[in-house]
């Protein structure tokens, strides 16, 4: 923990210069950039193995036909065809588990009193402190107040990034591939199903994170969101 700390300090160090009293919020986007930027070959093959998977839709297609009646077989007969074909159903949740440590870390370094990076917890972006909140913004000035000003500034980020997943999601969002993972669930495809047509709805709520988490927590949520936007539309084209 003293190690990350340290390492957003000399980020912010480096920054100074341009960035002034935000130096540390700047520090905190460019390290985010930077564990995406190690993360990207996992994306690439992520991207490469959705791909494969919608490839294969056909086949499980006819495999549905063939087993309509047999849940089980149905199952069974699509995880060995992925396994022949050497593609993973989950490989595309891999990049998203390997943020999660350096998330966990942002949080607790920013909410965290006698935390060994506790220098960090005197400062802002603009008028907002890291380590504060929304609901502490509201209470200090206002929706519209200072600190308030620049959660709403976030919260636009969000929103048009959510829009923006939400449309390519809707649009690439194949029936087809619904049932298939339906037919690996057995007798939960109905859930499954569900939560499938329900995905593209999941970009809204970053909102809810970024008005909980403080706001050291959110500036990673909201630059590692865009980033993932800007990286679909780069790999899924």
């Amino acid at each position: 923990m003293s190690v990350f700390a340290g390492l957003v300090e000399q980020l912010a160090d480096l920054l100074q210069p341009l960035f002034h009293a935000s130096a540390a919020a700047a520090a905190i986007v460019l390290f985010t950039a930077f564990v995406r930027l190690l993360l990207h070959p996992l994306s690439r093959a992520a991207a490469r193995g959705q791909k494969a998977r919608a490839a294969l839709q056909p086949r499980i297609g006819e495999l549905r036909a063939k087993y309509r009646k047999n849940p089980e077989k149905l199952q069974k007969a699509v995880l060995e065809l992925h396994a022949e074909e050497k593609v993973s159903p989950l490989s595309g949740c891999l990049p998203s588990l390997l943020q999660l440590p350096a998330f966990f870390l942002l949080y607790h370094l920013f909410s965290t009193p006698d935390a060994d990076g506790a220098g960090l917890l005197g400062h802002r972006l603009l008028a907002a402190p890291l380590d504060g909140r929304w609901a502490d913004a509201l209470a200090g000035g206002g929706a519209f107040g200072a600190a308030g000003a620049v959660y709403l500034g976030l919260f636009a980020v969000v929103a048009v990034v959510a829009a923006f997943n939400f449309v390519r999601a809707r649009k690439s969002l194949d029936a087809t591939d619904v049932a298939g993972m339906a037919g690996m669930a057995g007798g939960s495809g109905g859930a499954v199903g569900a939560v499938g047509r329900a995905m593209p709805y999941m970009s809204f709520f970053t909102l809810v994170t970024v008005a909980v988490v403080p706001l050291a927590a959110a500036l990673y949520v909201v630059t590692s969101t865009a980033w993932s936007a800007a990286e679909r539309f780069l790999l899924y084209r």
